[in-house]
């Protein structure tokens, strides 16, 4: 029997009016209950989407026209961190109906390199942002940095002593994207290469190379796991959205909507995957229902 076409968005978010490079979701305001989808777009402008309504509820404009490529919101709720291509970090206060940017931090190098949020605490946060390149932490007592290269290799990065615990080789291309499922101690890369590639950590905190999964095409631009740690997504440069079975990395469903370049993915602590494109639309997905 022929597999099952794969199904259409669940609902498309449009009004972006230029390409989507970040998301993110975050839970909605006090009482509301319903999650809120952040955007950032190639113009410098965040949207915030209500997921109920299908519409944005605000927009913030702190990036001076240029795009935003990476958001975080802080386990408070209402503070949002925005990176853009302006060299800056914003920090905005979005409680009870604000949309002010509170601080900033200029940032060293603009590259494709997104921040990433370390430790956290009680009020206080480490955050690590483009320079030396960060794209995705391990939360642990001694904060664990693992970054991307653009020589395709992953090393982890002891931050209290500033130093590479462990340098492996994953791709031959700039690696663009990556993942790490902390209760596996497994991680997944995407590069502009026609293949992921899977590595895992272990107690020696040693990177060690497991195994790659070929691609139709080159290009990933973000890769994401979900939080229950099943399934991940790929946003790809042919246009696709993949879905693979996390553990075996088994091919599930190949996602056929966009007109161009899928620059982000993102999913919901519910399972939702959102995506967003350079054609200036959010696609959003019920996938897999979490079980």
């Amino acid at each position: 029997m022929a597999a099952p076409p794969p199904p259409d968005p669940q609902f498309v978010l449009r009004g972006t009016q230029s390409a989507v490079h970040a998301l993110h979701f975050c839970g909605g305001a006090q009482g509301q209950g319903h999650p809120l989808l952040l955007s950032g777009s190639l113009s410098g402008l965040v949207h915030i989407w209500s997921l109920q309504t299908r519409r944005a509820v605000a927009t913030l404009d702190g990036h001076e026209g240029q795009c935003v490529t990476w958001l975080q919101t802080l386990p408070q709720g209402h503070q949002l961190l925005s990176q853009g291509r302006d060299l800056k970090l914003c920090l905005w206060d979005l409680g009870e109906g604000r949309n002010a940017v509170v601080d900033s931090v200029r940032l060293e190098s603009i590259g494709f390199c997104r921040g990433s949020v370390l430790a956290r605490g009680h009020q206080h946060w480490t955050l690590a942002v483009p320079g030396r390149g960060s794209d995705e932490a391990n939360s642990s007592p001694r904060p664990l940095l693992l970054a991307g290269y653009e020589d395709g290799s992953v090393a982890l990065w002891d931050v209290s002593e500033r130093k590479v615990c462990s340098r492996i080789a994953c791709h031959t291309e700039p690696v663009m994207a990556l993942d790490f499922d902390s209760q596996k101690a497994r991680g997944v890369s995407g590069s502009a290469e026609k293949a992921l590639a899977v590595w895992s950590l272990d107690e020696q905190q040693a990177l060690q190379a497991l195994r790659t999964q070929e691609l139709t095409n080159p290009g990933i631009a973000d890769v994401k796991i979900r939080p229950d740690r099943k399934i991940l997504a790929t946003a790809g440069w042919d246009h696709r959205i993949r879905v693979f079975h996390w553990w075996t990395m088994k091919p599930l469903a190949v996602l056929a909507f966009h007109s161009a370049t899928v620059h982000c993915v993102a999913f919901a602590t519910d399972g939702l995957l959102a995506a967003g494109s350079r054609d200036q639309r959010i696609s959003v997905w019920s996938l897999y229902p979490r079980t």
